[in-house]
Parts: structure tokens; sequence; C-alpha cells
């Protein structure tokens, strides 16, 4: 397809769908859902996009990873060149956009900083792999299999229709196989890759949280524990929903006019 095809159109929809993919890393949860984004501007080839944190103080480290993630995907959208991102009254926001901007490292942008984000990033990425083990054995429980059966999983079990959003599951003896909907393995698997699990010498699908294969006797723990960590990140979304609520209030100044 050429350039000015109509498959290439930049639009807000298009824009708004990549950055759906893109998470709070704290929180497990799309920038989108969460109301981050202000504003998509679009000029030609060029695409232009305002988010704001709850607080003004979010860990930079955080800050830095949706910014980068944010003009990853956007940058990702066939038809566009150019992409600007603008964090909104952040303490570190000049920092922040300068650094995205401009595709300086971290450790460039902030020369004082320990290191790069790679290290949080990791550590988040481990802990949402346990929230969404969890949500994914659910469905699996929810379609007929017991813990036996899914401790035994392996990538190779299972089959994946993007298309129609659903995913075969069989069992390890071939006996079996279950339907269910893809989205919640497809998340897990996500994040499976991005921890390095299905590209280590362990076939098995599912792990404890320190990503060890799970003995059939310890998956009701190991549940307990992967609920655990859903609950966490549910109750630290609960905190910056409120916090970001707060922020846009109507009656409240803007922050450049506080005294604080």
């Amino acid at each position: 397809m050429g350039a000015n095809s109509l498959d290439d159109d930049v639009t807000a929809t298009r824009v708004r769908k990549r950055l759906d993919r893109v998470t709070d890393p704290e929180l497990d949860t799309s920038i989108v859902e969460l109301d981050y984004v202000d504003e998509i501007r679009i000029e030609g080839e060029r695409v232009s996009v305002a988010f704001t944190l709850p607080t003004a103080w979010c860990s930079p480290a955080f800050a830095w990873m949706m910014a980068t993630d944010a003009r990853d995907e956007v940058a990702s959208l066939p038809g566009v060149t150019d992409v600007r991102i603008d964090l909104r009254e952040h303490m570190h926001e000049t920092e922040i956009n300068r650094g995205v901007n401009e595709g300086l490292s971290f450790g460039e942008a902030f020369p004082d900083a320990d290191g790069s984000v790679a290290p949080v990033r990791a550590e988040l990425d481990g802990k949402a792999r346990v929230s969404r083990q969890h949500d994914a054995t659910e469905v699996l429980l929810d379609a007929g299999l017991d813990g036996d059966q899914i401790v035994e999983l392996t990538r190779a079990d299972l089959a994946i229709d993007e298309e129609a959003g659903r995913a075969r599951v069989w069992v390890r003896d071939g006996s079996l196989a279950v339907t269910v909907d893809a989205e919640p393995l497809e998340r897990y698997l996500e994040k499976a890759r991005a921890t390095g699990l299905l590209a280590d010498d362990h076939p098995a699908l599912f792990r404890t949280p320190e990503g060890d294969p799970i003995a059939p006797a310890a998956f009701e723990t190991v549940r307990h524990r992967t609920r655990l960590a859903g609950v966490n990140m549910s109750g630290q979304g609960s905190v910056c929903d409120a916090l970001h609520e707060s922020r846009r209030a109507e009656d409240r100044p803007p922050l450049s006019m506080r005294s604080d």
C-alpha cells in the first residue's frame, strides 16, 4: 500500500488503539482505560499525544516507560513519520519530554539516576505476569480443567485464533480440548515472553511467582499468591483513580498557580 492509501490514513481512533496497548507499569492497566490521555493531535503524518498522570510526583521511571511506550506504539502506526509526546503537570516533565522526543536514553535524560529503567521494567513485568496468570488459569478452570491438567500445559497445547478471539487448549494426553476466550491467555503470554519464561528450559506454561514449574499439590497455593498480586494492583489502582479524579476537578487551579 502507498503512503496515501486508505489503510495508511492516520486517525485519532487508530492512534488511541495503539495507546491502548500502553500500560501504567505499576497497575498493568491501559493508559486509555485509566483516562490518562488528554489530547491527540494529527497534522498529516505527525502525531502529538499529551497525557497527565494521577500525581505530579509519579515515579520518573514509570512516567518515562509510559512516555516511551506511547511514542513507540504510535510510531509503529502506518503513515506516521513523527511522534511528539507531551507529559503534563509532572515534576520531571521537562527532562522526560526532552529525552523522549529527542530519542535519549533514561540515563542521558537523568544523568544523576542510578542506571537504566530496564531493571524496574523487569520487576514490574514480573508482577504483571503473576497477576495475569491468575486470570488465565481462571478461564481454564471455568472451562472445566482441573489443577492437575493446568500445571501440565505447555505453549504447544494452545492454539489461538486471533481473528475469532478464541483459544483452543489441549490437555496433555490429547483426549480433551476446550475452547475459551483468548484474551486472558494472550495477555498472560505477552508477559510470560517479556519475562523470559517461554525461552527457558522448562516447557510448563504456568509457573510459580519465582518462575518454577508448579507441582500439582501446590496449584491452589500458587493460585492464592497470583490472586493476591492482582488484588494488590487493584488496590493501587483505586488510589490512583481517586488521585486522578482530584487532579481533574473543575475547581482545581493549574499546577503552575499552586504554592506547593
